[in-house]
């Protein structure tokens, strides 16, 4: 369903979606053309903590139910040169915003703030060309000066999994040897003579007889059991070293010369 200008204003808050229905963030903003006061950019938030605005131009856009559909892709969108959301596109950023999407960039506009067929341009804007200074010869007019950018390295840290440790229960079996005290029986063989307290005893019995007498003896062996005894507690536990690690990367950066075509070949 085409999108009615009268109720652009209403879908800031909405969700933006690509050409296959993928969402591309929220709509932040819509920003108008300064001479036809017609919206013109959508300004959409794709980044994940509200860091990223994005502009999408307004051409072709169509509601889809309570979204608003785009006919451009949602890496497009994200991939869109750099522009401050600071209220207003400058004129080298609508260049580079049309021609990332594909559309012919003219100073002129229509009347629905959308890019124009190009023809004649409008007799102020030609008097202001006229007195810039500079030319860009390898795009539109633009003042005197040219900015020079560099790439600058910003190195983070993210939290990744290095590797596992674990704690690991096995059985070995070795012998320990223990000396113990014990303690045997022996026959040792004792003799008295016939004296007046003992012969009594002694002439107890037949004169001459076989006689048989028996000692028990006894002895102490070593007996040995095992009991299962807990001695310490294990856990693995981690810590933090903190060490210096060097990152190497290379970075563009712009340089401007001079070039006067007047000194050649002297």
């Amino acid at each position: 369903m085409t999108v009615n200008q009268n109720e652009l204003a209403g879908w800031v808050g909405h969700t933006l979606v690509d050409d296959g229905g993928k969402k591309i963030g929220k709509i932040v903003d819509l920003y108008v053309d300064e001479d036809t006061g017609q919206p013109e950019w959508i300004a959409v938030n794709t980044g994940r903590f509200g860091s990223n605005i994005s502009f999408v131009p307004l051409a072709g856009a169509t509601a889809d139910g309570e979204d608003l559909r785009v006919p451009y892709t949602s890496d497009q969108v994200t991939d869109a040169p750099n522009a401050a959301p600071d209220g207003q596109l400058t004129q080298d950023e609508e260049a580079r915003l049309y021609g990332h999407y594909g559309i012919d960039y003219s100073e002129d506009r229509s009347s629905s703030g959308l890019p124009g067929t190009g023809g004649q341009t409008r007799q102020a804007r030609d008097d202001t060309r006229s007195r810039t200074k500079g030319r860009d010869t390898s795009g539109p007019t633009t003042d005197d000066a040219m900015t020079r950018s560099e790439e600058e390295l910003h190195v983070g840290k993210e939290r990744r999994e290095a590797g596992r440790a674990r704690l690991r229960k096995y059985v070995v079996t070795e012998e320990e040897t223990r000396t113990v005290p014990v303690t045997r029986e022996k026959v040792r063989v004792e003799r008295e003579p016939i004296t007046e307290g003992n012969v009594g005893k002694a002439m107890d019995g037949p004169d001459i007889s076989d006689e048989e007498h028996e000692v028990v003896l006894h002895e102490e062996e070593p007996v040995v059991t095992k009991q299962t005894v807990p001695k310490e507690r294990v856990r693995l536990d981690t810590e933090s070293v903190t060490e210096d690690r060097q990152v190497t990367e290379q970075v563009r950066k712009e340089r401007i010369e001079a070039d006067d075509d007047r000194t050649r070949g002297r």
